[in-house]
């Protein structure tokens, strides 16, 4: 059996609300995530697991259900329940991306994470420079000053920050722009949960911040685009030095 179904099951605040199955589900999903267990790897049989998670076998079995149907395990009457290639991760399932972005070590998609928003949020930056309502307008600005009122409190930061591009997601007055904000909001308060931390890049960062602001406040569709770029730019910075940090993180380094 693999000695990591050994390993105690705990269930995080998200877990504790959920069913077992579901539970048991995340617990699983998250090692998956984490890469501690690793796509072709054989997962211990369903009495192996029930036992060693003390949990029924019907609970395993449905677990399994809900792995398989985000593409994350695959089932084989001969070979047992494998981790299948990322590539076939289902990676927008809300829960996938909660499992791979919700803990603390440094995500194995965060690069991934970065080109998306190179892809969306300069073009959003953009349209909200167009589009965007006073109530819009009100809500980046309230944002801005919650960000600046939590220098040195990385968890408050990190919220307002949040609040900050969705808001500007919202000002495109594009219908899909905030459900894929929401989609992906897990995926983003981890990448903020690591630029943030750093005081002084922070502040940096409020700057920058501010100047796309300023932007959409004048209606300036290329400025707030070029100003958009220039976070995402310092995103990229903030990363690598992560990346630096943590040599063993299992993330790809991509030339620039």
């Amino acid at each position: 059996m693999n000695a990591r179904a050994d390993e105690p099951m705990r269930p995080t605040a998200i877990a504790a609300r959920r069913s077992l199955h579901g539970q048991i589900a995340e617990y699983l999903g998250m090692q998956i995530l984490g890469g501690k267990l690793q796509p072709g790897e054989i997962l211990p049989n369903e009495m192996a697991l029930a036992t060693s998670l003390e949990v029924s076998r019907t609970a395993i079995r449905e677990a399994i259900k809900v792995l398989t149907s985000k593409g994350l395990i695959e089932v084989r009457r001969k070979t047992g329940t494998r981790v299948r290639p990322r590539r076939e991760w289902n990676a927008l399932d809300p829960d996938v991306l909660t499992w791979q972005f919700g803990g603390d070590a440094l995500p194995l998609g965060i690069t991934d994470l970065l080109e998306l928003r190179k892809l969306i949020e300069p073009a959003a930056a953009r349209f909200a420079a167009e589009r965007a309502s006073q109530e819009n307008l009100r809500q980046i600005e309230q944002a801005l000053a919650d960000m600046k009122k939590s220098v040195g409190k990385t968890a408050v930061s990190v919220e307002a920050d949040l609040r900050f591009h969705m808001a500007i997601l919202e000002a495109t007055q594009n219908s899909f722009m905030r459900p894929f904000g929401a989609l992906i909001a897990a995926a983003l308060k981890a990448s903020f949960r690591l630029t943030n931390a750093d005081e002084a890049a922070y502040k940096l960062s409020l700057q920058k911040h501010s100047a796309v602001l300023a932007s959409i406040r004048d209606r300036s569709p290329l400025k707030a685009e070029e100003a958009m770029l220039k976070i995402l730019e310092g995103t990229r910075v903030d990363i690598q030095s992560a990346l630096a940090k943590h040599p063993k993180s299992g993330i790809k380094r991509r030339k620039q």
